[in-house]
């Protein structure tokens, strides 16, 4: 099992991980030092500095104890305690219990340890930090003694917690934003890397520590090959085209002069096919030549493209359109992949119904038809380029070249997102759903 049932309750960013690990240290260094150092160190020295002042105050209540009355015994012991720097009354009324201040630790120590070694202790008075007062029973009455707080305890202790906990605090703040700065260029890194696998170019300029500039260097070396692999490929096939262009047009001259019969009509209808084929070639190979991203509503591109259909001749039903506001997304390459999408469906069934949903994270494009479907075991060959599956779909009925949804799943890709086939429940046909993350 080992560790695996830490990481549900570990944070999932790198910097809020990074922080903790800088933390953690700091907090437990904390908690060492106030058990180790406070209770340990400050307990030693209350304890030796009691035991002084426990002989003092107890040789000021013997002088006490000695004097027949009260008079006298305030006289001698305040000759006494005159020459030990503590003040003393008598007779006064006695202070029963202890008053102290919660935050006030080392009178923890000192109150049990006087009282252990001075019997007649009434009690003590610690209101004021800078003094301790305390009253203790004599045979001429109760005597009130006080002195200084740092007879008894180092001063102001809780000062080394403070100004501890102050210092950890405003370094521990001073670490984070420096590693925060540490961490912007590998953010920066992920955010051009997520922007290029959707099809967008951001500029990017390697920073930060060694390792992190040979990550981006790499990533940039490899951007550009990309770049440069694609571009051949579109200049490619764009010679391709037009080469075979030409000769296509003759040929369409050409029967376009001979004397309309079967033969000829058939072989035009090949010319129109093979152009067709060559416009979705073109299609493809320009994937990465797609619009910028602007704020579009979902909604509207599928009513324009409903309208777009009926205006062809050919009836699109519209489903389900939720309102989803404007979603950031490329609306030319969305628009050609759904009509890639719904003239895949009206090549295969009768009826084709459109619709838009959306959630917090994803936008969905639903096409589903009336026809024979896909099979579940070819569903992953469908969707690769120039795949045609002879037993699922009939290719009688149209021209396609294995294009329509190899088009549509890389234009989702370049949004996020993905192109994902299953069966309409409604239709029982057919059904194209294009996830595009918002």
């Amino acid at each position: 099992m080992g560790f695996n049932w830490l990481k549900r309750y570990m944070p999932r960013s790198l910097y809020t991980r990074a922080a903790l690990i800088l933390a953690l240290p700091v907090i437990t260094i904390q908690l060492v030092v106030s058990v180790v150092f406070i209770q340990r160190h400050f307990e030693g020295v209350t304890r030796q500095l009691t035991t002084g002042t426990v002989l003092e105050i107890a040789r000021i209540v013997d002088t006490a104890n000695a004097q027949p009355d009260a008079a006298s015994a305030l006289a001698a012991a305040s000759d006494l305690a005159a020459a030990l720097v503590i003040d003393v009354r008598l007779p006064v009324r006695p202070i029963l219990g202890d008053t102290r201040v919660f935050y006030d630790w080392s009178s923890q120590t000192f109150i049990p340890f006087i009282r252990e070694r001075l019997p007649g202790v009434t009690g003590f008075d610690l209101s004021d930090l800078r003094r301790v007062r305390l009253t203790v029973t004599t045979r001429n009455g109760v005597m009130e003694i006080a002195f200084w707080r740092g007879r008894v305890s180092a001063s102001n202790p809780h000062q080394l917690l403070v100004l501890m906990v102050f210092v950890s605090v405003v370094m521990t703040v001073i670490a984070a934003i420096y590693l925060r700065n540490q961490l912007r260029p590998i953010k920066r890194l992920a955010e051009a890397a997520e922007a290029f696998g959707r099809g967008r170019t951001l500029p990017y300029r390697p920073a930060g520590a060694t390792e992190v500039r040979s990550a981006g260097s790499a990533f940039l070396d490899m951007r550009n090959r990309i770049e440069r692999q694609t571009q051949s490929r579109t200049m490619m096939l764009s010679s391709v085209s037009h080469d075979l262009r030409t000769p296509l047009t003759r040929i369409r001259l050409g029967l376009s002069m001979l004397d309309p019969t079967p033969e000829t009509g058939a072989l035009q209808d090949d010319v129109v096919e093979m152009e067709a084929m060559i416009a979705r070639f073109l299609d493809f190979a320009r994937l990465e030549a797609l619009d910028d991203p602007v704020p579009t509503p979902p909604g509207q591109l599928v009513n324009d493209l409903v309208d777009r259909f009926r205006r062809g001749g050919q009836r699109l039903d519209t489903g389900r359109v939720a309102p989803t506001g404007d979603v950031l997304l490329r609306p030319q390459a969305i628009t050609r992949a759904l009509e890639n999408l719904a003239a895949n469906a009206f090549r295969h069934g009768q009826t084709v119904r459109l619709s838009v949903q959306a959630g917090d994270r994803a936008v969905i494009f639903r096409v589903e038809d009336d026809g024979p479907g896909i099979a579940e075991s070819d569903r992953a060959e469908a969707l690769k380029p120039f795949s045609r599956l002879d037993t699922a779909r009939n290719q009688d009925r149209g021209g396609g070249v294995g294009l329509g949804l190899a088009i549509a799943e890389d234009i989702a890709r370049q949004h996020g997102g993905s192109l994902r086939l299953g069966r309409s429940d409604s239709l029982r046909g057919l059904r194209a759903d294009l996830i595009l993350a918002r």
